[in-house]
């Protein structure tokens, strides 16, 4: 399992012009596998163009941004610790303040199906505007802090601290659809929904991933489980590592996760097995995006501060790999 020998230029490369710090997000705008926005925490957000590996553009917040994501083409959407949504507008390089939170915006989603934006907060809200106007249209009371969100069909899945896990129906928000609790024992760290949106992956910060059904029928929700990964052997001794990131092979239904021990790894979630593990990049695994067309995977190599006083290893990059068939769908 994984791959041999050093890394191939043809099967992947550094982004020129990355980020110089932390990486908080890459996203693939939905309509194309050519354009990427990142986010980082040097008040940055930046569109690159992964065929020419060249950087478009970029526009500032005052402060780290933790999120972002593509509304359509040509607008972008971030926010982060100065507690501001900005919209961005690429062909008139012109931003525009949409609105803000209390606290720290930790997420930024855009749903399709309604043509909403979406943020979440650590001031334990998820509020919704409108990218027509642009301007906000309603704000929703969360049990805690905000960590991470994913965007299923017209439902939106909320992780908060305190491992809750909510799940709310886009269309009316006046109540909480489903309220859960995570499975896993320690804190969330990224919840992501399946392309067929049945089901979601929660992950934390201890090496173990869930696989979770929304239908709340006891005979759907027997096939739930959880495994171990991320965790590495050396003499006796095994380090379990946070799984940072997630994110869906659009086509296949599988995932690739990436850790702070700085693999990624490709699973198959029918078949309860791992497809591959890539080479260990230089540092821990922040953020993951599949292309479009699943034919690409975004890989954010930045230093998370796991530990006290640490220094990074390496300097924070994005790797563009090309992925094949083999490496993605089911066996």
């Amino acid at each position: 399992m994984g791959d041999s020998g050093n890394i191939d230029s043809n099967v992947m490369f550094a982004l020129k012009n990355p980020p110089t710090d932390g990486i908080s997000a890459v996203k693939f705008q939905p309509q194309s596998s050519n354009l990427l926005l990142v986010s980082s925490w040097d008040n940055g957000v930046r569109l690159y163009d992964v065929n020419s590996n060249t950087l478009r553009m970029q526009y500032n917040h005052t402060a780290p941004v933790l999120d972002c994501c593509f509304h359509d083409a040509v607008h972008s959407y971030s926010g982060g610790l100065d507690q501001t949504l900005k919209m961005y507008d690429f062909n008139a390089t012109k931003e525009f303040v949409v609105g803000s939170h209390e606290a720290p915006i930790r997420c930024v989603d855009y749903c399709s199906d309604l043509n909403v934006i979406i943020t979440g907060s650590w001031d334990s809200t998820v509020k919704l505007w409108d990218p027509r106007t642009p301007c906000g249209t309603g704000s929703y009371s969360q049990p805690d802090r905000v960590y991470t969100m994913a965007v299923c069909g017209d439902k939106l899945i909320v992780g908060t601290a305190g491992r809750k896990v909510l799940v709310w129906d886009l269309r009316n928000m006046g109540y909480v659809q489903q309220r859960r609790e995570s499975n896993l024992k320690y804190q969330t760290r990224c919840i992501r929904a399946f392309p067929n949106k049945q089901a979601y992956v929660l992950s934390s910060i201890e090496g173990r991933v869930a696989v979770e059904y929304l239908d709340p029928a006891s005979e759907v929700q027997k096939k739930k489980y959880a495994f171990k990964c991320h965790r590495v052997k050396e003499e006796k001794i095994e380090r379990i590592y946070p799984v940072n990131t997630v994110a869906f092979h659009p086509e296949h239904n599988t995932f690739a996760t990436g850790g702070s021990d700085g693999y990624v790894n490709v699973w198959d979630p029918f078949n309860k097995k791992r497809l591959c593990q890539f080479h260990k990049l230089p540092t821990s695994v922040a953020s993951l995006s599949f292309s479009t067309d699943g034919s690409v995977l975004a890989i954010a190599s930045s230093y998370m501060y796991e530990v006290a006083g640490g220094q990074p290893p390496a300097p924070d990059q994005v790797f563009i790999r090309n992925v094949t068939t083999a490496e993605t769908k089911p066996k």
